[in-house]
């Protein structure tokens, strides 16, 4: 029991690292107007409120770490599993939740890509962390 407590703690400690370093390039590509020179809509502004939710869905989507997929692959592994939250970001928050169109091409059409790329960077990280505190 106490070793699947650490590997829970650990998935989820390790998906927030991945929460925020997804959030931070975000925002700097915000700031870097990277975002707007694709025109897409996504430059968010550095606060708690933003950031807390996305550190903490981070985590969550963490859990995902405890599937024993690809753990001797750790760039892949992460790369697999950033597919869950992307997913979920373009079918259902875009569209159904926040009302930005299929796959939130109303935020501009290099919106998926974008996606894509920051959920990589959450995977990766988070799987990268994850290996460096002992998990796999």
């Amino acid at each position: 029991m106490r070793v699947f407590v650490r590997n829970l703690t650990l998935a989820f400690a390790s998906g927030c690292f991945g929460g925020l370093m997804n959030s931070l390039v975000l925002w700097l590509f915000g700031q870097a107007g990277i975002t707007a020179e694709f025109g897409v809509k996504l430059a968010p502004a550095l606060s708690p409120q933003w950031l807390y939710p996305r550190v903490v869905w981070g985590g969550i989507w963490g859990f995902l770490f405890l599937l024993p997929l690809l753990r001797n692959d750790t760039l892949l592994q992460g790369l697999l599993l950033s597919l869950g939250p992307t997913i979920v970001q373009l079918f259902v928050v875009f569209p159904l939740q926040l009302g930005k169109g299929f796959l939130g091409l109303d935020l501009g059409q290099w919106t998926p890509a974008f996606v894509l790329f920051l959920n990589a960077v959450w995977g990766v990280t988070a799987a990268v962390w994850l290996r460096y505190v002992g998990k796999h």
